[in-house]
């Protein structure tokens, strides 16, 4: 199956990206798909739930303890499901910051490689994009690359930002992107995703970024972004009065988050349930539509 990546950069509805963690240690999931055949099946639930994109990671990137697996098991587990998934029709992310990894994924039919460093952790992953031009690439904002945290608070030592928090990741994710077109991507390739959560611990650094959605979308590139299950998504629902939020209760939340960044264009969204994004997007997708009717 011939897959237009071309009609999936410059799709005009929000798509719903699912997440497919093959992982010991992911904050929501960790251990759940761990194992071949539960991958497949979780990656082919979620095509079924409405899921236009699977998005498969094999290393933790949670703040604050994440720690690095090896090469090769990183290898093993992408690949795996690649092989899997591929024959069902999958557009397949793959969320890694490994060079060689990308480029097996890429070679054995992965079609987006999502890079939490923007390119930053491993220098030749640009370019292994850059080799691959019918590939995306998405180019995140981070400033922590599994450091781990500083202090008691997670990300403490990433997390200042003297211009302002919506400033300063705008200004630095530019210059990512800027780094990889200097590296021989296409801007045609590009995706860029402001990074919620990632150095960005608390409320006041991510809902100021949900506000500032029209100011990253008038960047030129299309935007994915990534609320769900994020910490900052159960402080909000705290400072909203829900105690002790749940898994479910984030979820939801997730989906009006969703349905919001669906009403503001914003190309996909990362999330863990797929069914209530789809649902949500689909609201947000039509309001739009009308909007600008």
């Amino acid at each position: 199956m011939v897959i237009d990546m071309k009609a999936i950069h410059d799709s005009q509805r929000t798509l719903v990206m699912g997440v497919l963690n093959i992982t010991e240690d992911s904050f929501s999931d960790g251990g759940l798909w761990l194992a071949p055949e539960a991958a497949k099946a979780h990656g082919e639930a979620m095509m079924k739930a409405g899921a236009d994109i699977i998005d498969i990671g094999a290393e933790s990137t949670r703040p604050g303890g994440a720690k690095r697996v090896s090469e090769a098991d990183e290898k093993a587990r992408v690949l795996g499901a690649v092989d899997a998934l591929i024959p069902e029709g999958a557009v397949l992310s793959i969320d890694t910051t490994r060079a060689s990894v990308a480029l097996a994924a890429l070679e054995h039919g992965a079609q987006i490689i999502n890079d939490v460093s923007g390119g930053q952790l491993d220098r030749e992953l640009p370019h292994v994009v850059a080799d691959h031009s019918d590939c995306l690439y998405i180019v995140q904002h981070w400033r922590g690359w599994l450091a781990g945290a500083a202090g008691n608070v997670p990300d403490a030592d990433t997390s200042r930002y003297e211009h302002g928090v919506v400033n300063d990741v705008y200004d630095e994710l530019m210059r990512q992107v800027d780094a990889v077109l200097e590296a021989g991507v296409q801007a045609e390739q590009v995706i860029i995703d402001p990074g919620l959560g990632f150095s960005k611990p608390g409320v006041e650094h991510n809902l100021p970024i949900l506000a500032a959605l029209d100011r990253f979308n008038a960047a030129g590139y299309p935007v994915l972004i990534g609320a769900s299950r994020k910490r900052f998504v159960g402080s909000l629902l705290a400072d909203a009065g829900v105690t002790e939020p749940d898994m479910a209760s984030k979820d939801n939340a997730t989906a009006a988050i969703s349905a919001l960044c669906a009403e503001h264009g914003v190309w996909a969204v990362r999330v863990h349930d797929v069914a209530k994004s789809r649902d949500a997007v689909a609201v947000g997708n039509a309001w739009r539509e009308y909007a600008n009717a």
